[in-house]
């Protein structure tokens, strides 16, 4: 919100965002993508079966390899800028000073990788040991950070919108630093060191090969929705990154949460050869899934324009730019399921150390991306929804991820037909169609262009709460408890 009313959607943010975005596929692949699919399985089992002075030795090679790869690349980065861009962005070409902008500020985030990789590795330590409380709140320092840096350092430099880049690489360096005390109490924060030949690094390496690429499809569709972007009307990937994080809300409080939580519960019973244990806890995450990304996915639908202009439609953000970014919004809605479902099945593959078939189906989504961007977003949309284009095929893509992969689980027996799941189905059914009538029936009919920021605010309260008051009501009147959401009971059933 702050950055669209600072900085609205134009030259300056599209420069930022796709230098952000850079290293953030890098992150993906080298840290909280394959690396800790790759990680956290042997680290689970490390745990289980060598004593601390190994796992310390461990976790010191790993952590060393990694940022001897990591800084390496940052160099490279650095040397070599404008050749990344016009990789990632070449449409930024046309326009050089937008070129120097994005070029100067790349400079600046790519450190972002080694350090937020380093923190990763970090949480990834920690979830395994049960503690999930700071790796959880960690992310919020990127966006304290960033705020902090728009306030103080903003107003201060000759071009304002670089304080975004010097606010990503302070928020590395803090988001690790808060990190580190958490393993001192553990006794398992070690000096790195430099050693290939480990075997659990081996086992970790030859793992990661094809987990960069199953762990980080949606960043791999998201850059390649970049790059055609760069090609289309300004402002076309602020569009894109507005709507993007409202997705990514739900997806991070959902499905990177249950993610990281599950994988090393799967790893744990994979190693104690407890299928029926393993089966139970996707069924888990398969039921919390359907329950909150359903209703997300249909209300940020419903509510794609009043969310943007509520949100973000002030001072520099115009109405053009809120109803280009809530056709965008609409779009990455239809794949949240699929998002979601991804960050849940794929541990389920990591965690029995198959990481070959997510990686077959990563490629898959992949080249559906590629082939329905294009024809969406270059040829078959007209100007104005091209953008939205972009973002439908990545949840097409999306969806038919989770789909291959839920297909492959089902085929190998790892995902149970518990008794109750009809049942619990046909209820979050009938809540959803409920609450989504309400939603697009009644709040999208009052001029949100017309009111105050203060009045927009107030009315998408309300109807925040009456669509979720609206699904919950219906969820108890039909028979649902929470007792169906427990793990235990999962097993139980």
């Amino acid at each position: 919100m702050v950055i669209a009313n600072y900085f609205g959607a134009g030259p300056g943010t599209d420069a930022f965002f796709v230098a952000f975005r850079i290293p953030n596929l890098f992150r993906r692949l080298f840290a909280e993508g394959a690396l800790s699919q790759a990680f956290i399985p042997v680290l689970a089992g490390y745990k289980e079966n060598h004593n601390k002075s190994e796992i310390a030795s461990f976790i010191a090679a790993v952590s060393g390899n990694l940022s001897l790869i990591l800084i390496l690349l940052t160099v490279w980065a650095w040397l070599f800028t404008p050749n990344f861009l016009m990789i990632f962005a070449p449409g930024f070409e046309i326009d050089s000073q937008q070129f120097s902008m994005a070029s100067d500020m790349l400079r600046l985030t790519f450190p972002y990788l080694p350090l937020i990789s380093l923190t990763a590795l970090s949480a990834g330590i920690l979830n395994t040991w049960n503690r999930f409380a700071i790796p959880a709140i960690t992310p919020a320092i990127l966006n304290i950070t960033i705020l902090t840096t728009i306030f103080v350092l903003a107003p201060r430099l000759d071009s304002p919108i670089m304080a975004l880049a010097w606010g990503v690489l302070f928020a590395g360096l803090l988001q690790l630093g808060f990190q580190l005390p958490q393993l001192f109490k553990l006794d398992l924060l070690v000096t790195p060191r430099i050693n290939f030949e480990d075997t659990g690094v081996r086992r970790v390496m030859k793992r990661m090969a094809p987990a960069i690429f199953s762990a980080s499809v949606s960043q791999l569709n998201l850059v390649i929705n970049t790059v055609l972007a760069s090609f289309l009307m300004t402002g076309s990937i602020s569009w894109l990154y507005y709507s993007d994080r409202l997705v990514e809300f739900p997806l991070g409080l959902l499905g990177a949460g249950i993610g990281s939580v599950i994988l090393p519960h799967l790893s744990k019973s994979h190693a104690k050869k407890n299928s029926d244990e393993f089966s139970q806890s996707l069924e888990w995450a398969s039921r919390w899934t359907k329950l909150i990304g359903l209703p997300a996915s249909a209300a940020l639908i419903a509510l794609s324009q009043p969310l943007m202009l509520t949100l973000f439609q002030h001072d520099q953000f115009s109405v053009l730019d809120a109803e280009m970014a809530s056709r965008s919004l609409m779009a990455y809605a239809i794949g949240l399921m699929g998002f979601i479902s991804t960050k849940i099945l794929v541990p389920g593959f990591s965690a029995r150390g198959d990481l070959r078939s997510p990686a077959r189906f990563a490629l898959y989504s992949v080249m559906t991306n590629t082939i329905l961007a294009i024809a969406l977003g270059l040829y078959i949309l007209p100007n104005g929804w091209q953008h939205a284009g972009l973002a439908l095929a990545t949840s097409a893509a999306s969806l038919l991820n989770a789909l291959l992969l839920l297909t492959k689980l089902k085929t190998l027996g790892f995902y149970p037909k518990t008794s109750g799941k009809t049942a619990f189905n046909i209820r979050i059914s009938v809540a959803l169609l409920i609450m989504t009538l309400i939603l697009v029936f009644s709040a999208n009919h009052y001029p949100w262009q017309e009111w105050t920021r203060i009045e927009r605010f107030l009315n998408l309260s309300i109807w925040i709460i009456v669509g979720l008051g609206s699904y919950i009501l219906t969820l108890l009147l039909t028979g649902f408890r929470m007792k169906d959401l427990l793990l235990s009971s999962s097993i139980r059933s």
